[in-house]
């Protein structure tokens, strides 16, 4: 069983992260499936993606791509919570195309 108001907090989070990374605009999408004893929740933006050297130390505390706007918390802390409830979360990103991140959480 996870904790609805932290879910809440991990998915808030994703969503403010792919509309920032998207400041002229873009797409954001979130879609749920039901597969393999899971429930998966993406959220992906057209934003402007995550290096290769980003994706490494993205769930790492205090690192952050926002430069000073950021402080490196929200996706280590959405990591905890995600691992804590017995999920994952995945990433994908491509610089200039966006960010998908997949959360994927067992089904009681």
């Amino acid at each position: 069983m996870a904790d609805k108001d932290k879910l809440k907090q991990v998915f808030l989070n994703l969503i403010k992260n792919a509309a920032e990374a998207m400041p002229d605009g873009g797409r954001l999408t979130v879609e749920t499936k039901k597969e393999d004893g899971k429930i998966s929740v993406s959220v992906s933006d057209t934003g402007m993606g995550i290096s290769k050297e980003g994706l490494e130390k993205l769930f790492t505390p205090f690192f952050s791509t926002k430069g000073v706007k950021g402080t490196g918390l929200g996706l280590s802390i959405c990591y905890g919570i995600i691992k804590n409830s017995n999920g994952d979360i995945k990433v994908e990103s491509e610089e200039g195309k966006g960010t998908t991140f997949r959360v994927m959480l067992p089904v009681v």
